[in-house]
């Protein structure tokens, strides 16, 4: 799992790197880039709620794409802050709620009851997996591991509604954000009582 992290973390810098690089030659900053994710992703919810799910599909995947660019805008130019964390981890939380309840407000109003299970699964388990992570860390342990991590969930989420129109394609996205984080969620907790079972 640990090798898992290291590859998406490499695969993360090849893909932002060239945009990184035209940005720095910008006066944008990590947290306009942070802001401007979390406002694109409400764009998607609006989107999602009216029920233009396609349009809303690569909206998600653009602001999974801004969530990339702000910490390694930040990186680049040396201006990592601990604010400038807390501030990406909590829109980010915000966001999946944002998205996920927007999905709910649309299976609502079919309805679908399987659907609003499935979005009810799949946001305490998305937010578990993050909650793991944050406070194992502040606990001065390290967890970035995980086989289902939130840049696995845009993309699944994304997918479920770029191919909507295509049967069950948002509800078989949803299970498998709801099982996926649920398995990551018991792997980070693994790995951590790993590392304090000596205490």
């Amino acid at each position: 799992m640990a090798k898992l992290a290291e590859i998406r973390e490499n695969a993360s810098h090849y893909l932002t790197q060239p945009v990184v690089r035209l940005l720095t030659r910008t006066a944008i900053t990590p947290n306009a880039l942070t802001w401007l994710g979390f406002l694109i992703s409400l764009g998607a919810a609006a989107l999602i709620i009216t029920g233009h799910l396609f349009a809303a599909g690569f909206v998600v995947l653009v602001a999974g794409l801004f969530d990339m660019l702000d910490g390694a805008l930040a990186r680049h130019i040396s201006r990592t802050t601990r604010f400038g964390a807390i501030l990406d981890s909590t829109l980010d939380r915000i966001t999946e709620a944002v998205l996920l309840l927007s999905i709910l407000v649309l299976y609502a109003r079919e309805p679908s009851t399987i659907g609003i299970i499935l979005v009810g699964i799949a946001l305490p388990g998305s937010l578990l997996v993050s909650y793991i992570r944050a406070r194992a860390e502040a606990a001065g342990l390290e967890c970035k591991v995980g086989l289902f991590t939130r840049a696995e969930r845009v993309i699944i989420l994304a997918l479920g509604l770029l191919l909507s129109q295509m049967g069950y394609a948002l509800l078989i996205a949803l299970g498998i954000i709801a099982l996926f984080s649920f398995f990551t969620a018991g792997q980070r907790l693994l790995y951590v009582w790993r590392q304090v079972r000596t205490d």
